[in-house]
């Protein structure tokens, strides 16, 4: 087995170069979307409980305002990093594109397992990024949002924080809020939403039905739990579940004749999806090897490399998260037929969403979810559309068509704007 590309920055860097030439665009382009703009690294003090101080790393990556301010979560993991950091802002950059929000890339992280922290610590470190940050956040700057291990609550408290510091009410630095503090109906299950649309118009657009088809998903965090929810809702029968857990590691639930999604929600908040009812615990090669129609990584990038591409069986996949298939597995996939619906289009539902929050601080007016969800979806089945006709048109993969589309769009606003 060839060594595989784990490093997101150079898997990101290397899908921006195939679409650039595949394009033919300016090199101009390639050079101007391959690093961020900026790249800001802070050191976060936290007083913790028992007194003693500790320093956590923060970062923020700000990739390309060609089109409009910056945009992207900030995720709170152990494995955070400068190159993960950027990688994630490149792939915001062309995901704002492929549904043509006004938004450039942003993404942020602090390296931090947030399980070991205290409700306490927790507020004083998030409310220490924003310390560090704030000069460069704005509503029209730099729009942060939750991302992996942080969540509504988290965003009030960065955005709480920001106003102390700048003295005025501009709710709108920080998407993904809880409701009562200018949240958006339906940004909790946008992303999963999204997902579950995708793979609808994916086995459509291959002449299949979702209803009565079967799907594993990966990961029941927020992403997976509601792409698990809506494909359910859009007639799939959900069959498999992989998640992970401290004691046990990773491993996979399966069931049949399918899963209901109370039974999962219930099993995860009594501490464990074994505790389904009837469900057969599987390992991870197990799950990846099933005769399932369809699947969605929804878990950490990087899950899917040569061993578990040459497992799967799916016809359909839909990334629910950000870079799940290495280079070299996304090879393997494409000779054997997959349909890869990438995870900048895939779960672009997330940020679809976030744009429609900040629009409705900026206003002062909101939405019901029936609203929110029936914009949502519009936008999905209107980004997928053409993206599928440029792949059929010069055949090449569902993965470089949504890159060539996005990319060609960022390219006629730095043309227009006198940067090549």
């Amino acid at each position: 087995m060839s060594k595989e590309t784990l490093n997101p920055l150079l898997n990101a860097q290397a899908q921006v170069k195939k679409a650039c030439d595949a394009l033919g665009a300016n090199p101009a382009v390639y050079e101007l979307l391959k690093e961020p703009q900026r790249i800001i690294e802070i050191s976060i003090p936290v007083k913790m409980d028992n007194g003693t101080i500790k320093t956590f790393k923060g970062y923020r990556s700000a990739h390309n305002d060609a089109v409009g301010p910056y945009k992207g979560g900030i995720r709170f993991h152990p494995d955070v990093n400068a190159d993960e950091v950027k990688a994630l802002s490149i792939w915001m950059s062309i995901k704002c594109q492929v549904t043509g929000i006004p938004y450039g890339g942003g993404k942020g992280g602090i390296t931090v397992d947030p399980s070991e922290l205290s409700k306490r610590e927790l507020e004083e470190l998030s409310r220490g990024y924003v310390r560090g940050m704030y000069r460069y956040l704005g509503e029209k700057l730099d729009i942060p949002a939750p991302d992996v291990n942080t969540n509504g609550q988290i965003m009030a408290w960065m955005q709480d924080e920001y106003n102390k510091i700048s003295g005025e009410q501009g709710i709108g630095v920080f998407t993904g809020k809880p409701l009562t503090y200018g949240g958006s109906q339906g940004r909790n299950e946008a992303t999963g939403f999204g997902v579950a649309v995708i793979m609808r118009e994916s086995f459509k657009a291959l002449g299949k039905d979702l209803k009565g088809s079967t799907v594993a998903v990966q990961g029941f965090g927020n992403v997976g739990k509601f792409t698990v929810k809506n494909i359910m809702k859009l007639g799939g029968k959900v069959v498999a579940v992989a998640e992970f857990e401290k004691e046990k590691g990773a491993y996979a639930v399966y069931k049949a004749e399918g899963f209901t999604f109370s039974e999962l929600e219930a099993a995860k908040a009594a501490g464990s999806l074994t505790k389904v009812a009837g469900a057969k615990v599987l390992t991870m090669d197990e799950f990846w090897s099933l005769e399932v129609e369809g699947l969605a990584p929804c878990a950490l990038e990087n899950a899917i490399k040569e061993h578990e591409a040459n497992l799967i069986k799916a016809k359909v996949i839909a990334e629910g998260a950000n870079g799940p298939i290495t280079l070299e597995a996304d090879e393997i996939l494409y000779k054997k037929g997959v349909v890869v619906a990438p995870d900048i289009l895939a779960n672009a539902g997330g940020v679809t969403v976030s744009y429609f929050e900040w629009v409705q601080n900026l206003y002062g007016y909101y939405w019901t979810e029936k609203e929110v969800e029936e914009k949502e979806e519009r936008a999905m089945v209107d980004a997928f559309k053409p993206i599928w006709e440029m792949k059929v048109e010069k055949n090449v993969s569902f993965r470089q068509a949504t890159y060539m589309k996005s990319i060609d769009r960022i390219a006629k606003a730095m043309e227009v704007r006198g940067w090549l």
